[in-house]
This record gives C-alpha cells, structure tokens and sequence, in this order.
C-alpha cells in the first residue's frame, strides 16, 4: 500500500501550486485521503481530507478559501490545489490513506490510517 505525493516546490506569494497523491498497490477509492503538513519547529497539522467517494471536504481554517482538494478515482489520485499562498503555508506536505477522514476540534483529522505517502516541500518565498 503506497502513496505518492509530488508537485512541490518553491513559488512566490500569491501563487499556486498542485500538489498530487497518487495510490498504489490499493484501490484508493476505498479510503479517504488527506493533506497534512509540517513546517519546521512546528507540529503536524491537517490541512484536508476528503471522503472515499469525493464528498464532505474538511479544511483547516488557515487554508479555507484558498486551497481545493479533490479526488479522481479512475486515476487512484488526489489532488490539492493551492492557491493565494502564503509563507506560512511553507511546509512539508505529505499525504495519508484513512478509513475516516472527519473534523476535530475544527481541524481535519483521520482515523485508521492504512498509509502515508512521502513528504513533499513547499516553498513560499519571494
């Protein structure tokens, strides 16, 4: 059970980025994906998640508005589309495979997590 994460990189502020998390050795439609992220000195954050069948997207309140997840089932892949970014969106972002994919205390949060794909860095800096 693999994932790949990819589309990183180093943008200006007000930019956008996708990043993509592409499944493997599974089908994907069966579990929920989400975006986490780290920044350094920072802890893990969720960013999104989105359920098996495309529905009911959570968002962390920091990226509301500005970054869209979504998923293409045929293609084992989702994807998060990051737009407006910000330096505080610079972080390592990385993907995860769940049965679950729900809100906690306002933030995305997973459960029963089957697996995580590598990180991927965002760099957003002028």
């Amino acid at each position: 059970l693999q994932l790949q994460a990819s589309g990183g990189g180093l943008v200006q502020p007000g930019g956008s980025l996708r990043l993509s998390c592409a499944a493997s050795g599974f089908t994907g439609d069966g579990y929920a994906i989400g975006w986490f992220r780290q920044a350094p000195g920072k802890e893990r954050e969720g960013v999104s998640c989105i359920s098996s069948t495309g529905g009911r997207p959570y968002y962390a309140a920091s990226v509301k508005g500005r970054f869209t997840i979504s998923r293409d089932n045929a293609k084992n892949t989702v994807y998060l589309q990051m737009n407006s970014l910000k330096p505080e969106d610079t972080a390592v972002y990385s993907c995860r495979a769940a049965s679950l994919c729900t809100v906690v205390g306002g933030k995305p949060s997973m459960y029963g997590t089957r697996s995580w794909g590598q990180g991927t860095l965002v760099t957003v800096s002028s």
